[in-house]
């Protein structure tokens, strides 16, 4: 809890301290049209020291080594269902950088799709990489570089360390085909990574002022059109992009991730004088049971009477004032409590209810 409170004392502190910096509008936006494109295989690793697939629970890995084989002129007996342990069925997937080229390179991240306990040390077999319009835009093969480990025993106990069912292939694939780009000319759109209008006016300011009046224009709080100048178009975008602008400030919110009891809030964050009290109940239920024995040559019997032992315990109550408003006194005056995460989220929503927290409230 300690290093917690800590930490968030740090973050107010950061805040509070840094103002706006000037950023490049690379930073702050991309061209439309420059991004990536997801690529997706299916294959097959082998070499595996016997942690591939159980072909008895995964008949579709039999069934690829099959059409493999036959593409590679062995034909395997009808009926004959090989036992395979060194093979396992992956699924690929990749990132096609914006602008690739035949012939480049791409790094590629493998993940076992069957019940294979580890692919440490497999190989992956030349698989074809596909786009969202099915066509093959690269081939993928390679060795894999598996992070994690994992050992078991023999009475069925098991340990490991990160994923040892994923590794990756650095440059694991060649590109074969480039990604149709938008014809060159007209105008240029540049889309904000975050919704300001803010930064969009003083991106829209900074270009005119760089490449004069009636350059850009600010179509909402996201797209900013612009307008190139004759000549090299290339060499307009390299200015563009390293233009310096000072974005707006982020709107006021805290986002509490109420299954880790992380608290996240901005700098414009503030709160109104409140005053606020918060302790931690206990109720503890003990059952027991009571047992009445009849009297000597009586005709009476045994009877069992249970008996409960209900105590309400309330420590760490204690009411503290919020006198700034402030992010740094904020975090003091949690701190001075030493309010656990949980408490801390639930004084914030308490503090959101009474209309003090002058910020916007999103629970994850």
């Amino acid at each position: 809890m300690r290093l917690i409170t800590s930490s968030l004392a740090l973050l107010a502190l950061l805040l509070a301290s840094g103002a706006a910096q000037a950023e490049r509008i690379k930073d702050l936006a991309q061209v439309a049209g420059v991004r990536g494109n997801p690529l997706v295989g299916y294959g097959l690793v082998v070499g595996l020291d016997g942690s591939g697939d159980r072909t008895s629970q995964t008949p579709f890995t039999v069934q690829s080594l099959k059409t493999m084989l036959d593409q590679l002129g062995v034909s395997i007996p009808p009926g004959v269902n090989p036992q395979l342990k060194n093979v396992a069925a992956v699924a690929i997937h990749a990132e096609l950088p914006p602008h690739a080229k035949p012939g480049q390179t791409i790094d590629i991240t493998v993940s076992s799709i069957g019940n294979a306990g580890s692919l440490r040390g497999g190989s992956l077999l030349m698989a074809p990489l596909k786009g969202a319009d099915g066509q093959v835009y690269a081939i993928a093969q390679g060795s894999l570089i598996v992070s994690g480990f994992g050992a078991s025993g023999r009475d069925g106990s098991r340990i490991s360390v990160n994923a040892p069912n994923s590794g990756n292939i650095p440059n694991g694939a060649v590109i074969e085909r480039a990604v149709p780009g938008a014809a060159p000319g007209g105008s240029i759109t540049l889309n904000l990574h975050e919704f300001d209008f803010t930064t969009a006016a003083r991106i829209v300011s900074a270009i005119d002022a760089a490449f004069g009046p009636g350059r850009a224009q600010a179509v909402d709080g996201v797209t900013i059109e612009v307008a190139p100048p004759a000549g090299n178009r290339i060499a307009f975008l390299a200015q563009l992009e390293s233009l310096e602008v000072s974005p707006g400030t982020a709107p006021s919110k805290v986002i509490v991730n109420a299954r880790t009891g992380t608290v996240v809030m901005g700098g414009e964050v503030s709160v109104l004088p409140a005053a606020v009290s918060h302790g931690s109940l206990t109720v503890s239920v003990v059952e027991s049971a009571q047992v009445s024995q009849p009297a000597p040559f009586g005709n009476g019997a045994t009877v069992v009477a249970p008996q409960s032992s209900i105590e309400v315990t309330e420590s760490g109550n204690r009411m503290f004032v919020l006198e700034g408003a402030s992010l740094q006194a904020i975090v003091q005056a949690v701190n001075a409590v030493g309010a656990a995460p949980g408490d801390i989220v639930a004084i914030l929503e308490a503090l959101k209810r009474a209309g003090a927290l002058r910020a916007e409230l999103e629970v994850i």
